[in-house]
């Protein structure tokens, strides 16, 4: 049967994954049902003009999910990370979307973190390893995308660098692996294209390596905007902790999955020989990054 005639359900459709996921299936010829929370927003709507078919649910609903789910061939799994540690609903929605495919015998794509297998302590990575743990108990032909640090969170007014300022727990020099939301895209549609090489498949996926002082250069090159490097201590996080609002065991936790666990561990070479088109950081800023965090530096002025 082509794709055309197949269905992948694509959760989370709305937001930079998902939204990838989509517009890389319909690219490539498949049927995409895409499950919305408003089909009236920009988002969504653009979706439908695109040729996708739009579902209005909610993935806490499990009633919901498998109506969505019914005749899919394939269903594209991913939920936002939890605030704080004491919220698990997280694994509510994860579970819900994998009991839903496993119902229709669907291929389950499901996006979690890199690193979330290796007892990393950062509360919103467990959480995706719980339903990882989950995933694996139901015998479905399921492909796993581990996703290191987004590209698009410089330009995110939460996460980002509008201060100016660049933090991370390696040193200016150390290689730090970045993926393009676009590429997580890329690949939920080669895995279901090509199930027989991606089931089974547990893929901690990167898009460049840039270092925070080649990102930094690559950054005022392209909107004119000088960048500083700050590398953070414990001593730091014990101040952020301090000061209040900050979790001090998931800061600590993260500073010693990179310091002291070594980090991620993207095989780029692997990557590239698999999807040829992986973003290097200078094309995301020539694709819209720089004119997202001209926009960041702008609201957020120095």
């Amino acid at each position: 049967m082509p794709s055309s005639q197949k269905t992948v359900l694509v959760t989370g459709a709305t937001g930079q994954q998902g939204g990838a996921a989509a517009r890389h299936l319909l690219a490539g010829g498949w049927h995409v049902r895409a499950l919305v929370r408003d089909a009236h927003s920009a988002a969504a709507t653009a979706l439908n003009a695109l040729g996708a078919e739009l579902v209005v649910g909610d993935m806490a609903d499990r009633a919901t999910m498998d109506a969505a789910a019914e005749g899919a061939h394939g269903v594209f799994s991913v939920q936002r990370a939890t605030d704080t540690p004491q919220d698990r609903s997280e694994i509510t929605l994860g579970v819900n979307v994998a009991d839903a495919a496993r119902t229709v015998g669907a291929h389950l794509v499901y996006t979690s973190v890199a690193g979330a297998e290796r007892d990393s302590g950062i509360s919103h990575w467990e959480t995706k390893w719980e339903i990882e743990k989950h995933i694996g108990t139901l015998g479905l032909p399921t492909t796993i995308l581990r996703p290191v640090q987004f590209m698009e969170n410089y330009a995110s007014p939460r996460y980002g660098i509008g201060s100016g300022v660049l933090s991370g727990f390696f040193g200016p020099d150390h290689p730090s692996p970045l993926v393009a939301a676009d590429d997580i895209g890329a690949f939920a549609a080669l895995a279901f294209d090509d199930p027989d090489r991606f089931v089974g498949q547990a893929i901690e996926l990167g898009s460049d390596t840039p270092t925070p002082r080649q990102v930094a250069t690559a950054i005022r090159r392209a909107t004119g905007r000088d960048i500083a490097f700050h590398q953070i201590t414990l001593a730091d996080i014990d101040q952020l902790v301090a000061s209040g609002g900050y979790d001090a065991d998931n800061f600590r936790a993260a500073h010693d999955f990179a310091a002291v666990k070594g980090g991620w561990r993207v095989d780029l070479p692997a990557l590239r020989a698999m999807y040829p088109g992986l973003t290097t950081f200078d094309t995301w800023l020539e694709r819209g990054g720089a004119d997202r965090l001209r926009a960041l530096f702008a609201a957020q002025p120095a």
